[in-house]
């Protein structure tokens, strides 16, 4: 690369004065964010279960359930949303890696990473009443009251049949007309769709119907307080939880002995 005084440079004479700050103006436009940026408002802190790979996290009835990840160690679990401690636990198969988690009705469906296969359960014995099968890799999973939505690692959200698993539609997920990849965790909220962006600490807000990003959230205010291990590349933000009768969300990560209550508010 050429320094910028090598006597190889090019030189070129400074720009007037109304020049410059039309080119300041236009690098400050291009830099601004182009959706509406919130943050975090951290409202409780509450225990979390450090061990818990967490992959899916659903608030029904002042419970949580929640869905764990790792090979060997997945599982759905009824969690005390106060203490934190485990109420019951269903270890998935070896093989199998538990992913995104929705309820449904009275049933919970519990979708896997590399498996092709949803767990079907019922949501008070934690029976498995069915399973689906479907092609591809499993992320997010949540139900808006018709549809279930889905993502799968790449930039597209699957909206889904409850009843069968069928693909419904697909949307693409874009930001700035550019498709947006690896969404996980998701919380389906009225006409949005909420999504942890994965190896982040971005939240996007995302318009079901068309697949734009509406809004990012900031969470990094979260780090300080997480006690998320030092050092652990996999102890990332991960599960989101929607409270409607507070309108407010329950946050947490991978590995992380703490859970947020919290309401996203403008940065």
């Amino acid at each position: 690369m050429i320094k910028p005084h090598s006597p190889n440079s090019r030189r070129y004479p400074a720009p007037a004065r109304g020049a410059a700050s039309l080119v300041a103006a236009l690098l400050v436009g291009a830099c601004a964010p182009s959706v509406p940026q919130e943050t975090v408002e951290i409202l409780r802190i509450l225990p979390h279960d450090p061990g818990a790979y967490t992959q899916g996290l659903v608030l029904y009835e002042g419970r949580f359930f929640e869905s764990t990840g790792t090979y060997g160690g997945s599982s759905l679990r009824e969690v005390d949303v106060e203490t934190g401690e485990v109420l019951r636990l269903h270890l998935l198969p070896d093989d199998q890696f538990g992913e995104g988690l929705a309820q449904v009705g009275n049933q919970l469906v519990q979708i896997t990473w590399q498996e092709g296969v949803a767990h079907v359960y019922d949501i008070e014995s934690f029976e498995v009443t069915g399973t689906f099968t479907y092609e591809g890799n499993g992320w997010g999973l949540c139900f808006d009251g018709e549809s279930l939505w889905m993502t799968t690692g790449g930039s597209m959200l699957v909206r889904r049949d409850p009843e069968t698993f069928a693909v419904r539609d697909r949307v693409q997920v874009t930001l700035d007309d550019r498709p947006l990849f690896e969404v996980n965790e998701l919380a389906c909220v009225g006409d949005h769709i909420y999504g942890n962006v994965f190896r982040s600490d971005r939240i996007v807000r995302i318009d079901k119907r068309t697949g734009a990003v509406v809004a990012e959230i900031d969470a990094t205010p979260l780090n300080p307080e997480s006690g998320r291990p030092v050092g652990d590349p996999e102890a990332v933000l991960n599960g989101i939880a929607w409270d409607p009768d507070s309108d407010t969300f329950y946050l947490t990560g991978k590995r992380w002995p703490t859970m947020f209550q919290v309401r996203f508010v403008p940065r």
